[in-house]
Protein backbone atom coordinates (compact mmCIF):
# COMPACT_ATOMS: atom_id res chain seq x y z
CA UNK A 1 0.00 0.00 0.00
CA UNK A 2 1.24 3.45 -0.93
CA UNK A 3 1.90 5.98 1.83
CA UNK A 4 0.24 9.39 1.61
CA UNK A 5 2.36 12.10 0.05
CA UNK A 6 3.37 15.25 1.89
CA UNK A 7 3.33 18.60 0.13
CA UNK A 8 4.64 21.88 1.44
CA UNK A 9 2.60 24.81 0.14
CA UNK A 10 4.39 28.14 0.59
CA UNK A 11 1.76 30.80 -0.02
CA UNK A 12 0.87 34.04 1.77
CA UNK A 13 -2.48 34.76 0.12
CA UNK A 14 -5.23 33.23 2.33
CA UNK A 15 -7.63 32.84 -0.62
CA UNK A 16 -5.01 31.00 -2.70
CA UNK A 17 -4.23 28.74 0.28
CA UNK A 18 -7.91 27.83 0.72
CA UNK A 19 -8.45 27.23 -2.99
CA UNK A 20 -5.38 24.99 -3.20
CA UNK A 21 -6.33 23.05 -0.06
CA UNK A 22 -9.87 22.55 -1.34
CA UNK A 23 -8.54 21.35 -4.68
CA UNK A 24 -6.40 18.74 -2.90
CA UNK A 25 -9.38 17.71 -0.73
CA UNK A 26 -11.42 17.14 -3.88
CA UNK A 27 -8.72 14.91 -5.28
CA UNK A 28 -9.39 12.48 -2.41
CA UNK A 29 -5.83 11.24 -2.64
CA UNK A 30 -4.96 11.45 1.02
CA UNK A 31 -2.20 13.93 0.21
CA UNK A 32 -1.19 15.88 3.31
CA UNK A 33 -0.55 19.57 2.72
CA UNK A 34 1.41 21.71 5.18
CA UNK A 35 1.23 25.47 4.72
CA UNK A 36 3.85 28.13 5.38
CA UNK A 37 2.75 31.70 4.83
CA UNK A 38 6.12 33.41 4.39
CA UNK A 39 9.60 32.57 3.18
CA UNK A 40 11.21 32.55 6.61
CA UNK A 41 8.61 30.12 7.96
CA UNK A 42 9.17 27.86 4.94
CA UNK A 43 12.92 27.74 5.59
CA UNK A 44 12.31 27.02 9.28
CA UNK A 45 10.02 24.15 8.22
CA UNK A 46 12.46 22.71 5.69
CA UNK A 47 15.48 23.01 7.99
CA UNK A 48 13.41 21.84 11.00
CA UNK A 49 14.24 24.73 13.24
CA UNK A 50 12.20 26.98 15.54
CA UNK A 51 8.68 25.63 16.02
CA UNK A 52 9.46 22.84 13.54
CA UNK A 53 12.35 21.39 15.54
CA UNK A 54 10.56 18.04 15.85
CA UNK A 55 10.26 15.96 12.71
CA UNK A 56 6.56 15.26 13.32
CA UNK A 57 5.93 19.02 13.13
CA UNK A 58 7.61 19.21 9.73
CA UNK A 59 7.59 15.99 7.72
CA UNK A 60 9.97 16.08 4.78
CA UNK A 61 7.84 17.04 1.79
CA UNK A 62 7.68 14.96 -1.36
CA UNK A 63 6.93 18.15 -3.29
CA UNK A 64 7.15 21.90 -2.65
CA UNK A 65 4.69 24.38 -4.20
CA UNK A 66 6.26 27.82 -3.89
CA UNK A 67 4.89 31.29 -4.51
CA UNK A 68 7.47 33.91 -5.51
CA UNK A 69 6.01 36.98 -3.81
CA UNK A 70 6.30 36.24 -0.11
CA UNK A 71 6.84 38.33 3.01
CA UNK A 72 10.05 38.11 5.07
CA UNK A 73 12.01 36.05 2.51
CA UNK A 74 11.21 35.93 -1.18
CA UNK A 75 10.25 32.75 -2.97
CA UNK A 76 13.42 33.09 -5.03
CA UNK A 77 15.47 33.14 -1.83
CA UNK A 78 13.67 30.00 -0.60
CA UNK A 79 14.30 28.33 -3.97
CA UNK A 80 18.02 29.16 -3.81
CA UNK A 81 18.32 27.87 -0.24
CA UNK A 82 16.53 24.60 -1.06
CA UNK A 83 18.40 23.88 -4.28
CA UNK A 84 21.84 24.56 -2.81
CA UNK A 85 21.35 22.42 0.30
CA UNK A 86 22.57 18.82 0.08
CA UNK A 87 19.63 17.17 1.82
CA UNK A 88 16.88 19.31 0.23
CA UNK A 89 17.89 19.79 -3.39
CA UNK A 90 16.36 16.52 -4.57
CA UNK A 91 12.85 17.54 -3.45
CA UNK A 92 10.90 18.59 -6.55
CA UNK A 93 9.99 22.25 -6.33
CA UNK A 94 7.28 23.85 -8.43
CA UNK A 95 7.02 27.62 -8.57
CA UNK A 96 3.30 28.42 -8.53
CA UNK A 97 2.85 32.15 -8.87
CA UNK A 98 0.94 34.94 -10.60
CA UNK A 99 3.97 36.25 -12.47
CA UNK A 100 4.41 35.27 -16.08
CA UNK A 101 7.42 37.54 -16.58
CA UNK A 102 10.13 35.89 -18.63
CA UNK A 103 12.79 37.24 -16.27
CA UNK A 104 11.14 35.48 -13.27
CA UNK A 105 10.77 32.24 -15.22
CA UNK A 106 14.43 32.27 -16.29
CA UNK A 107 15.69 33.08 -12.78
CA UNK A 108 13.68 30.26 -11.27
CA UNK A 109 14.86 27.64 -13.73
CA UNK A 110 18.44 28.91 -13.44
CA UNK A 111 18.19 28.42 -9.68
CA UNK A 112 16.91 24.86 -9.90
CA UNK A 113 13.11 25.03 -10.07
CA UNK A 114 11.70 21.80 -11.45
CA UNK A 115 8.68 23.52 -12.93
CA UNK A 116 7.12 26.98 -13.22
CA UNK A 117 3.34 27.38 -13.36
CA UNK A 118 1.13 30.43 -13.42
CA UNK A 119 -1.76 30.35 -10.95
CA UNK A 120 -5.14 29.95 -12.61
CA UNK A 121 -7.77 32.59 -11.91
CA UNK A 122 -10.85 30.35 -11.92
CA UNK A 123 -11.46 27.78 -9.17
CA UNK A 124 -12.25 24.96 -11.62
CA UNK A 125 -8.96 25.61 -13.41
CA UNK A 126 -7.16 25.44 -10.08
CA UNK A 127 -8.76 22.06 -9.34
CA UNK A 128 -7.63 20.81 -12.76
CA UNK A 129 -4.10 22.12 -12.19
CA UNK A 130 -3.87 20.44 -8.78
CA UNK A 131 -5.12 17.18 -10.29
CA UNK A 132 -2.47 17.43 -13.00
CA UNK A 133 0.28 18.17 -10.46
CA UNK A 134 -0.94 15.27 -8.34
CA UNK A 135 -1.05 12.85 -11.26
CA UNK A 136 2.31 13.81 -12.77
CA UNK A 137 4.47 14.51 -9.72
CA UNK A 138 2.96 12.16 -7.14
CA UNK A 139 1.40 9.30 -9.10
CA UNK A 140 3.54 8.90 -12.23
CA UNK A 141 6.93 10.30 -11.28
CA UNK A 142 9.42 8.27 -9.28
CA UNK A 143 10.45 10.36 -6.29
CA UNK A 144 13.41 9.71 -4.01
CA UNK A 145 12.53 7.95 -0.77
CA UNK A 146 12.59 10.01 2.37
Amino acid sequence: MRRPHDILLVEDNPADVEITLEAFRRSRSGTRVSVCRDGEDALDYLFQRGRYIRVQNAPRPDLILLDLNLPKRSGLDVLEQVKTHESLREIPLIVLTTSDRDEDIRRCYRNGANNYLTKPVQFDDCVKLVATIQQYWLDLSKLPSR
